[in-house]
């Protein structure tokens, strides 16, 4: 599996996302995604694959599965509702901070995806990324364990659970 290896994942996904944004599956509208997601896949795919069997591994796509399920239906609804008793509640109980946590997923693509992940869940935000030391700093709108191990806990692990079954 060489360059069509590489290329084949990066096309496949781009046209996944060219159809999805057009909102349609007319002849032109598939002729003309498959064109632009092989040349996408044709210039992209020397930086975005470097292993080329990683996206044809079974497992990692159930993993996929897992992660966006627990994302969706979990994380995000129980952050959502948190948020939102918060925003009702008279006093407003919010108990801000900054806090540090560890990093312990290895890829680029797995680092961004926890970041993103928690970024996107309602009342964290990652704000920083030490790379020397491997560290998110995550401001939390209620901080309840200010230690690294009981943050990551908290925040991240569940994300670097499944992230790192599908990236790295």
């Amino acid at each position: 599996m060489g360059r069509l290896g590489r290329v084949l994942p990066v096309s496949m996904l781009a046209f996944i996302v060219y159809i999805v944004f057009t909102g349609a599956i007319t002849v032109y509208d598939v002729v003309t995604g498959i064109l632009v997601s092989f040349v996408i896949g044709l210039v992209t795919a020397d930086i975005t694959v470097s292993n080329p069997l990683k996206p044809f591994d079974v497992r990692r796509w159930i993993y996929l599965i897992f992660y966006t399920l627990y994302y969706f239906l979990v994380a995000e609804v129980r952050s959502h509702i948190d948020v939102i008793k918060r925003i009702l509640s008279p006093r407003m109980p919010i108990n801000p901070g900054i806090v540090k946590i560890p990093v312990r997923v290895k890829s680029d693509y797995s680092i961004t995806a926890v970041a993103n992940s928690i970024t996107n869940t309602p009342g964290t935000v990652v704000v920083e990324f030490d790379e020397s030391g491997k560290y998110f700093y995550v401001h939390w709108i209620d901080v309840k364990r200010i230690d690294e191990e009981g943050a990551y806990k908290e925040i991240s692990h569940i994300f670097e659970k499944y992230v790192s079954k599908v990236f790295d």
